[in-house]
């Protein structure tokens, strides 16, 4: 089969790392990809956001199969335009997709079908976000509404912080539109988690549970960014909290969207809070996450292929999941200065010696320079590794990424610490 990915990051080269090992699969096209993925695919330079330019590479080429990996083509409905024209395409539908592309849409229907979430308000007037805010007091967490490249999220500790959230997403636009309207909620105590399902939008079936690292310096220090690194399986989603989510929130959601008139068709991720009073939403993602795809892909089993068939033909319960009784981490190489302003066009080293230390090196920021690869963006790679447990994937992990250079790279060197915590106590 021809199978088409769109998108250029970590997230879309782990996709096409995962197709590219099906026996089903004879040529992989990424639009645009990137100097990892062009590995094993062919990149096209396509505007992810090019509905037209897509769907008519798709007819051309033949493709079989189109995954979707970022959000802002999913918004855009791309997934019902290549449906209009008879293709296969995996991922939801421009309304389904909503539960990502719009905070106040996915509270609503979780206030509506009681899906456990914290409690919340929605502003399109900033004074009255404010006067919410005094009313409610610190900690408090101050959301855009729309899209903002997962960093539209303020978790205030004061009062103040979060009035200067509001002042920074609604009245300096700092998100653009995406910032027109916000979410002001409860702010959450306990532990994060990340739980991404496949589903046809009646079925749903659970990956590896996995558990993100947001804030850039070691302790959990510092700003929020899109992903410092992950690790799987998260030991907090313990088989009965496991079987909670399933049974309070991803099974409750699919049904409330089915019921919406808006079916969820594709990964479904969840963004969890592990309270006191059990598991709760932070958020829904429309996609696979990023940089929870570069630890579960690699622990699937099953013909990836498959399993994306399945939800888009709507057979997913008679198709069998199987998952590696495995661990992976992954770290994430980020540019000198990122989350803030960074450099570009910085010529990286090691590559190859990362690989031969047993790491798949997955590429989020990179580019081609003079027949050599070179940074392009503020994460650059994400070192994932596998082992029979997590601290012997710890170790494998950063034996790859000691060995990668490139100027001003800097990562955390403390992924997966809650697991080496639990092994302490």
């Amino acid at each position: 089969m021809r199978v088409l990915v769109i998108g250029g990051g970590g997230r879309e080269h782990a996709l096409v790392w995962k197709l590219a090992a099906s026996p089903r699969v004879e040529k992989i096209y990424c639009a645009p990809g990137n100097p990892g993925v062009g590995a094993l695919a062919e990149c096209v330079d396509i505007d992810v956001k090019d509905n037209t330019a897509l769907v008519t590479f798709a007819w051309e080429k033949k493709i079989d199969l189109t995954v979707v990996g970022p959000e802002a083509p999913l918004a855009n409905g791309i997934v019902d335009v290549f449906a209009a024209h008879g293709l296969k395409i995996f991922g939801p539908a421009q309304a389904a997709a909503r539960i990502e592309g719009s905070k106040a849409f996915a509270k609503d229907i979780m206030r509506k079908y009681g899906i456990p979430t914290a409690g919340y308000g929605v502003f399109t007037d900033a004074v009255a976000a404010r006067d919410y805010i005094k009313e409610q007091g610190a900690p408090i967490v101050v959301k855009a509404d729309g899209l903002a490249a997962g960093k539209g999220v303020v978790v205030a500790m004061t009062e103040a912080e979060a009035l200067a959230a509001v002042d920074m997403i609604m009245t300096d636009a700092v998100f653009g539109t995406a910032g027109a309207q916000v979410v002001v909620e409860e702010f959450m105590q306990g532990e994060e988690a990340s739980l991404l399902a496949f589903t046809d939008g009646r079925t749903v079936v659970p990956m590896v549970s996995a558990q993100d690292h947001k804030r850039v310096f070691d302790g959990d220090r510092g700003p929020n960014t899109g992903g410092m690194g992950a690790y799987a399986p998260a030991p907090v989603l313990t088989p009965a909290v496991l079987e909670r989510v399933m049974k309070e929130i991803l099974q409750p959601a699919v049904d409330a969207l089915r019921a919406e008139g808006c079916p969820y068709c594709g990964c479904l991720y969840a963004g969890l809070m592990i309270t006191d009073a059990g598991p709760k939403v932070v958020e829904f993602n429309a996609r696979f996450g990023d940089p929870e795809t570069q630890v579960v892909l690699p622990l699937l089993e099953s013909d990836l292929t498959t399993v994306m068939e399945a939800c888009i033909d709507g057979t997913l319960d008679k198709t069998a999941v199987v998952w590696r009784d495995e661990a992976a981490v992954c770290v994430v190489m980020a540019a000198g200065g990122y989350p803030g302003e960074y450099d570009k066009g910085d010529v990286i080293s090691g590559l190859e010696e990362a690989a031969a230390a047993g790491a798949v090196v997955f590429h989020a920021g990179t580019a081609l320079k003079d027949g050599r690869v070179v940074t392009n963006g503020g994460r650059v790679l994400g070192v994932t590794a596998m082992d029979r447990d997590v601290l012997r994937a710890i170790e494998k992990a950063y034996a790859a990424v000691d060995r990668i250079g490139f100027r001003g790279a800097h990562c955390r060197r403390d992924i997966a610490h809650r697991v080496i915590d639990r092994v302490k106590k």
